[in-house]
């Protein structure tokens, strides 16, 4: 491909709207607000003509777009496992808070686990789909500290 002589490629304003699937509108919904504050914002219900809820739209304290939850039970069943979601927290101390407030509400997460840079934290959502919180300060440890084989992150394909 040749570009020299192209036009400027246009640049986008930034992020509309992240989407995920989801197996139970009303289950997930109450995950994101129990987990993240989320507030739903029902004047952005999707529906069908029929009337029939396919998908919401919430609000995210400090996710910077919002997030919608489109039901789609077979993507979100397939993608169970996958890590959709990354934010960004600011450090260890940080990622202990959410360790105590996922802890006070019952909800499953990772230890934090030492990753390439930073310590991360995985919540799987009802779906199984993971979120994660990674932390914007490095651990600062030992190459040999990161916990490749943990469960809990995904390095990729093993190696054949």
């Amino acid at each position: 491909m040749n570009i020299a002589g192209t036009s400027a490629i246009p640049t986008p304003s930034g992020i509309h709207h992240i989407k995920l699937p989801v197996t139970d509108l009303e289950r997930s919904v109450r995950w994101y607000a129990a987990v993240l504050g989320a507030s739903r914002l029902t004047q952005l219900d999707h529906r069908r003509p029929d009337g029939t809820l396919f998908a919401v739209i919430l609000d995210v304290p400090g996710l910077g777009t919002r997030l919608e939850l489109r039901l789609d039970p077979a993507t979100a069943t397939a993608l169970a496992g996958y890590e959709f979601l990354t934010l960004a927290v600011d450090d260890r101390a940080a990622l202990d808070r959410w360790i105590t407030h996922l802890d006070s509400r019952g909800i499953t997460h990772s230890p934090p686990v030492v990753a390439l840079v930073g310590w991360v934290l995985v919540i799987p959502d009802p779906d199984g789909q993971r979120l994660r919180l990674y932390t914007i300060a490095p651990h600062r440890l030992d190459a040999d500290r990161i916990e490749y084989d943990s469960p809990w992150l995904s390095t990729g394909p093993a190696r054949i």
